[in-house]
């Protein structure tokens, strides 16, 4: 049975497992690093206001990880949660985890608007965003 749990210490060693295949992947512009991964595990298993850390487990097998991110939208007047990372394990894909974890998160914060990145080469993930109804926003994100 498919289960989202919040991520614990126990789970940080597979969770950055995880990070460094995701990140190594075409899904992801970046590469990230050893200190970013940890960094990242460590304030989801804090109390950090702002990070929230999901684990995905089947008969207590992990199966994948994800992380959100909280803000608030002016654009859109309300709470904003950004869906950081969400990797599935490859023999975990179709299973529907990634539409239950969108539906967990939307229920949970119904209030908000929910935004993602995602790279265009990556079908399979755009096709379950747009199949639980996200949209392409028409503009680039920039850093510094």
């Amino acid at each position: 049975m498919i289960e989202i749990n919040c991520m614990t210490k126990e789970y940080a060693d597979e969770v950055i497992d995880m990070m460094r295949i995701f990140y190594a992947s075409d899904a992801v512009s970046t590469n990230g690093s050893e200190e970013i991964f940890r960094s990242n595990v460590g304030q989801c298993i804090s109390d950090n206001t702002y990070l929230e850390g999901y684990v995905f487990t089947d008969d207590d097998k992990v199966a994948g990880y994800a992380m959100i991110a909280k803000s608030f939208s002016t654009e859109f007047g309300k709470k904003c949660i950004w869906i950081e990372d969400l990797y599935l394990k490859p023999e975990y894909c179709e299973m529907g985890m990634g539409t239950k974890f969108l539906n967990y998160i939307e229920q949970k914060y119904a209030d908000a608007i929910l935004r993602l990145e995602v790279e265009e080469e990556n079908e399979r993930a755009v096709y379950v965003y747009r199949k639980n109804g996200f949209d392409v926003l028409p503009y680039m994100e920039m850093k510094k």
